[in-house]
């Protein structure tokens, strides 16, 4: 072939037409991803929240229409039965889930850290912990941490709680307890310094501040169903003893029905008690210092308030010393309303080297005796408060020897005195002589030498207690005061629970102590018996 045609050969690629592209093929819509079949039940509901306001007429025409097509009455009240229950249903699951919504809202917006939340909670009162743990499920998840109820206190005026509540809140704090006060109180328990109120309910003043009447309460026990058992202190020793091995102040008022049993069971899980006030109860002095000389070595304040004023005298002299031993860090002390003799108090006065309040008012035996020689190396050199108030057998004589003893030197950290006595002082020798106006000599000497030192010494009118049962108003317009009042309260209680007087009792209980020197006629037994 000649080359010069292939040379001058015009390129064919060059002139061809273009091959026709090739025509697309037709692809469908894609085809959207199918949804799981709707519930009924949704699509239902849906359905019907979708209606509007304004078919609430067709609602009801529909609803009596489909009421006419039963046949029978029954099926007519069953169907409006069911309609109550659905709209009942529907109704409580709209507000679940507006309190959901509310309690995320909460959440969003509270400032403060779940640890500062818990810490607030931890500050509150118990009953404002449970007020707190109602209002919303956002504040009730913080409330039920276990330090919110370290410090329980479910003291009432009137009877409110009873054992399951007490156990349900002694669970909840666990191992976190540290304070528990439980029982009826006739006043706030803060009344109990400072105040001349009793702590103590009595059978003749049945009605409290509140206007309930204990008579009443107790002629309901059967059927009343806020009253504190013995067993209200059994969550204590649940677990192995959990709930009260770290225990610290226990607080119990007026609940009638514990005995020496439970509580001694009680108080054998409380190892690192600290603080005991006990008042109303039915157990005994000397039980109850056993189980404390026994399994609270810790212990530093201790109130025991008796329900029988004056009728306890179970106190040996063995367990004085027991407590004394095995209690070394006790620095307050109230043992009221016991036959108390003074060779015990000594024992107790002089063995406690830390004792900075002593209280034995309304104590029936003591007379003084026990004060001798104390203030100075023999022990009560620390004695801050001492509270003799209505000791019904505390004698003149000893009440000036102990002025003497201040003058001398002694009782040097003693701030409160009180030797008041609502019918008087007993002369030396003669119980039934009762001294209305005692001549202390030594009384404006002594707060002129100790100006810190605030003498308490409050007599009724000569014979006007002897004569008719007076009120409270009644004592304090006749009282004549023989000292001049400081700022300083008493740090005791002026216990008034009886509305009787002891005259019927004849003699202190001292006969036969080593400390005694006087025989006085044993005393009757037609005491009055309270709560």
């Amino acid at each position: 072939m000649d080359t010069t045609l292939l040379l001058h050969r015009p390129a064919v690629a060059a002139t061809a037409p273009k091959p026709k592209t090739k025509r697309p093929c037709f692809s469908p819509e894609p085809t959207p991803i199918p949804i799981p079949d709707q519930n009924p039940v949704d699509m239902l509901l849906e359905s019907f929240l979708a209606l509007s306001d304004s078919s609430t007429v067709n609602l009801d025409l529909a609803f009596d229409r489909i009421l006419e097509s039963r046949a029978c009455d029954s099926d007519k009240n069953d169907m409006i039965e069911r309609a109550l229950r659905l709209g009942s249903a529907l109704t409580e699951a709209a507000m679940r889930s507006a309190r959901e919504r509310a309690s995320m809202h909460n959440a969003v917006v509270w400032a403060l850290s779940p640890d500062l939340t818990i810490k607030v909670f931890s500050l509150l009162d118990t009953q404002s912990v449970c007020h707190a743990a109602a209002a919303c499920s956002f504040f009730h998840k913080y409330a039920a941490d276990p330090l919110c109820y370290s410090n329980i206190d479910l003291t009432t005026v009137v009877p409110k709680v009873n054992n399951m509540v007490v156990s349900t809140m002694i669970q909840r704090a666990g191992k976190v307890l540290r304070s528990l006060k439980l029982g009826v109180v006739p006043c706030p328990p803060n009344a109990s310094v400072g105040t001349s109120q009793a702590l103590v309910y009595s059978m003749r003043n049945s009605t409290d501040v509140s206007g309930f009447s204990w008579n009443d309460k107790r002629s309901r026990q059967g059927k009343e169903s806020f009253i504190l058992s013995r067993s209200c202190l059994a969550p204590l020793i649940a677990d192995g003893g959990t709930p009260g091995a770290l225990l610290r102040r226990l607080h119990l008022y007026n609940i009638e029905r514990m005995d020496n049993t439970a509580f001694g069971v009680a108080l054998s899980a409380c190892p690192s008690l600290l603080d005991l006030e006990i008042v109303g109860l039915h157990v005994e002095l000397r039980q109850t210092l056993e189980s404390v000389s026994r399994h609270c070595p810790l212990i530093e304040r201790l109130y025991f308030e008796s329900s029988k004023t004056g009728r306890d005298d179970s106190l040996k002299l063995p367990t004085c010393n027991d407590l004394v031993n095995n209690c070394p860090h006790l620095t307050s002390l109230s043992l009221r309303g016991f036959k108390l003799h003074d060779f015990k108090a000594r024992v107790l006065v002089k063995g406690f080297h830390k004792l900075q309040h002593a209280d034995f008012s309304t104590s029936y035996s003591i007379t003084g005796d026990f004060l001798r020689n104390l203030g100075g190396n023999a022990g009560g050199s620390l004695l801050e408060v001492l509270n003799l108030r209505d000791c019904m057998h505390l004698r003149e004589l000893e009440v000036s020897r102990l002025l003497s003893a201040i003058l001398a030197g002694r009782f040097m950290h003693l701030r409160h005195l009180d030797i008041s006595n609502r019918e008087g002082l007993a002369s030396d020798g003669d119980w039934y002589r009762r001294s209305y106006t005692p001549g202390f000599m030594s009384l404006a000497q002594v707060l002129e030498e100790r100006p810190n030192l605030c003498i308490v010494a409050d007599f009724p009118a000569e014979g006007s207690f002897l004569e008719e049962q007076m009120t409270s108003s009644d004592m304090n317009s006749d009282i004549n005061s023989l000292s001049l009042m400081s700022s300083h309260t008493s740090d005791g209680l002026f216990a008034s629970s009886s509305d009787s007087s002891y005259n019927s009792d004849q003699g202190s209980g001292n006969e036969g102590s080593p400390s005694s020197s006087h025989a006085i006629q044993e005393e009757s037994s037609d005491e009055v018996d309270y709560l």
